[in-house]
């Protein structure tokens, strides 16, 4: 057993990679540290392009929008429900980027339902009252069309100009649209991949929405960057693709995250079993009971209505109809319609539902052969039904005797794992483990992430983006106090570790507030548990102040420098002037400060020791 000092949890993380079975390195060896410079010379290449990016993005100057008008607030107040606290804080990082000369390139990753398009429709305002034009890309027909009646509903009455361009309308209606987006006689313009074509031309883009940015592929993105190199760009995504996620876990892209789920919203109730008649009629019945409807989806056009008679002749007394893409577009949309206004009880269909179609009478889902769909697609179909305030159910099936593969057992057991609110994100980061991230500049796969794990990968980029080295410096401290949770404060051992993960990244602006917060959810906070966090602020403080070692006790502490010539630094001996009523220096074969602070409790002798590590990095010159 290896025990671990409680104020180094942050050198724990869990091994996220391609292989759920990594190859494990002897305690003291070096292995794992040659695996490690591996990877960082694997890195270093990506490193620099990365580097390149960001300076290309730093030079191209975007437009700056104005702050918020008093139209803004007149259209945010109008919003009919509540904003949770994530939708305000997403709300103001994309409009403290858009207000800033610089290109955004933010993902707003968030649940289904969980409001990303209300802080679009936000964004979309501010550009368009700006005088410039929005535009809004969607992957599918019936999404684009339902983005289109929501925009004209919350848009409209304030004389927002708009239209939707997708397969739905005719060549002649195409075409006018164009000239109107041309002449800038439309503030906002909705779309499919149709938007991305090369007669699309815009007379004064200012914003571009990407909604479902998962869904569309590499060639697309490219598409969407050569629009306009300096409009800013705002992707929306439950379950960003493993690329996506990891250029914004990466710092190549900001990203919100909105992971508040809805009031009155229950978790939706999975299940994976073998499909059977006897699964459809009980799930069937039991919707229709209680006067619901139900999705069934069957992703095979050319048999679907065999498919739908077999259903008819299980369940008799429902009334059902079927949809899909290869269906005439005015067929499609009455089918939509009429299951929208409840004229059918079961609707089958292929995929097209997974996104776009929200109604909240639906709440049975049935995914036939559900191991032959990808992890973010079964998560995107599952946030279809659970839309209210009633409980859902959704049934992902496979064939009876059937061999799974290995992939798709995986993402089976995921979507069972993840039912609780908030997983979307959860999600991606298990669809990243299972596919591998994939070239962050590129399309092709690497594999260096499976030697060290994602987590570690991560830090050796950042080390590698950084500029210097103070992630590898070591200090040795030696604090006598106590400092850990205790086990009658935080009970459950899981909880306790985020709480010792939460610990070890505080910053110091947030200290208060995460010590308010702890006292809110468990009660007062033990000193040992403020011991903790002031010994992580220590470290934090201390990064870069060219000590060597730093041992405290109650009242008395010892920073050893390494070496008398560190003593030409001007910052240390400005810092030692001004605390030189309870600091002297003591010189030996290493020049040492010894502070003696006189009735002062632990927790003060380590508030004086934060703030003169702070002073050596601001006060004087090097």
């Amino acid at each position: 057993t290896l025990y671990v000092p409680c104020d180094q949890m942050d050198t724990i993380a869990k091994y996220s990679g391609v292989d759920n079975k990594p190859r494990l390195n002897k305690l003291g060896g070096k292995e794992f540290e040659k695996i490690k410079q591996r990877v960082k010379n694997q890195i270093k290449k990506m490193a620099f392009d990365l580097k390149e990016l960001y300076a290309q993005r730093e030079s191209r100057k975007g437009y700056a929008f104005n702050k918020d008008s008093p139209l803004q607030k007149e259209f945010e107040d109008a919003f009919e429900f509540e904003e949770t606290e994530d939708q305000l804080t997403s709300i103001a990082e994309i409009k403290k980027d858009m207000e800033s000369p610089l290109i955004m390139d933010r993902l707003l990753c968030g649940d289904v339902g969980y409001g990303k398009t209300e802080v679009a429709l936000r964004a979309a305002f501010k550009a368009i009252v700006d005088g410039k034009q929005a535009a809004l890309l969607a992957p599918t027909t019936i999404l684009s069309q339902q983005h289109y009646n929501l925009c004209r509903k919350r848009l409209g009455q304030y004389g927002v100009r708009l239209d939707v361009l997708n397969r739905f309308k005719s060549r002649k209606e195409q075409k006018e649209i164009l000239d109107k987006i041309r002449q800038k006689q439309l503030d906002l313009i909705i779309g499919t991949h149709r938007l991305l074509s090369g007669d699309v031309k815009f007379n004064d883009l200012g914003l571009l929405i990407v909604d479902e940015e998962q869904r569309f592929g590499v060639e697309h993105k490219e598409r969407v960057k050569n629009i306009n190199k300096s409009v800013d760009v705002l992707s929306l995504s439950a379950t960003p693709i493993p690329r996506t996620l990891h250029m914004s876990l990466s710092g190549i892209r900001d990203i919100s995250i909105i992971d508040t789920p809805p009031s009155e919203r229950l978790p939706v109730q999975t299940y994976v079993l073998e499909y059977s008649e006897g699964i459809v009629y009980d799930a069937v019945s039991r919707e229709l009971a209680r006067g619901g409807q139900v999705f069934i989806l069957y992703n095979r056009t050319e048999s679907i209505e065999s498919f739908a008679l077999k259903i008819s002749q299980i369940v008799p007394y429902a009334k059902i109809i079927t949809a899909h893409g290869q269906m005439r577009e005015d067929a499609l949309e009455n089918a939509v319609e009429a299951f929208y206004k409840g004229n059918a009880d079961v609707l089958i269909c292929t995929t097209i539902i997974e996104n776009g179609i929200d109604i909240a009478n639906v709440n049975t889902l049935i995914v036939y052969e559900a191991d032959r769909l990808g992890l973010s697609q079964l998560y995107q179909l599952r946030g279809r039904v659970g839309r209210g305030n009633r409980l859902a159910h959704v049934y992902f099936t496979y064939m009876p005797q059937k061999v799974l593969t290995e992939n798709a057992y995986k993402r089976l057991k995921a979507i069972m794992e993840y039912t609780e609110f908030g997983s979307g994100f959860k999600i991606a980061i298990r669809d990243l483990e299972i596919r591998g991230a994939g070239s962050v500049l590129g399309a092709r796969q690497h594999g260096h992430i499976e030697n060290v794990g994602y987590d570690m990968y991560l830090k050796l980029l950042r080390q590698s983006m950084s500029d210097d080295n103070l992630q590898e410096e070591q200090i040795d401290f030696d604090i006598a106090a106590d400092a850990y949770i205790p086990e009658k404060y935080i009970e459950e051992n899981a909880h306790r570790m985020k709480v010792y993960q939460r610990i070890a990244m505080t910053d110091f602006e947030e200290k208060d507030e995460f010590i308010r917060e702890l006292a809110d959810i468990y009660g007062e906070v033990p000193q040992a548990v403020i011991n903790l966090i002031n010994i992580r602020l220590l470290k934090l403080a201390a990064k870069g102040s060219n000590v060597q070692s730093v041992t405290v006790k109650v009242g008395k502490a010892e920073i050893t420098l390494g070496g008398i010539e560190k003593l030409q630094d001007n910052r240390i001996l400005d810092a030692v002037e001004k605390y030189s009523d309870i600091c002297s220096l003591k010189f030996t074969d290493k020049a040492q400060i010894v502070f003696n602070i006189k009735k002062a409790d632990f927790q003060k002798t380590l508030e004086i020791l934060i703030d003169f590590f702070i002073k050596t990095k601001t006060v004087g010159k090097n």
